[in-house]
């Protein structure tokens, strides 16, 4: 299973090695990333996989949620094929 991760907030130093460390705290692998910051702000867009045997997706999503909340960041994960059928045309 894929993941696409989101991550939007002002930028502060450390933003890509806390959800990093998450991932790898929960078995998730890091296919893809691509971070910018634009007028201040930190953007981030991921691509991970989840095997079978990793923590329950809803669970890395609340996880990264609390993240976001603690740190002042929005932090969206969504499963692959919701992110496909939301931006098929």
């Amino acid at each position: 299973m894929r993941a696409v991760i989101t991550v939007v907030g002002k930028d502060t130093v450390g933003i890509i090695a806390k959800v990093s460390d998450i991932c790898a705290k929960n078995d998730v692998n890091i296919l893809d990333i691509s971070q910018s910051i634009v007028n201040d702000f930190f953007c981030m867009i991921m691509v991970v996989s989840i095997p079978k045997t990793a923590i329950k997706f809803t669970e890395l999503v609340d996880i990264l949620t609390k993240l976001g909340e603690d740190e002042g960041l929005a932090i969206h994960a969504m499963h692959e094929d919701i992110f496909n059928s939301m931006h098929r045309i």
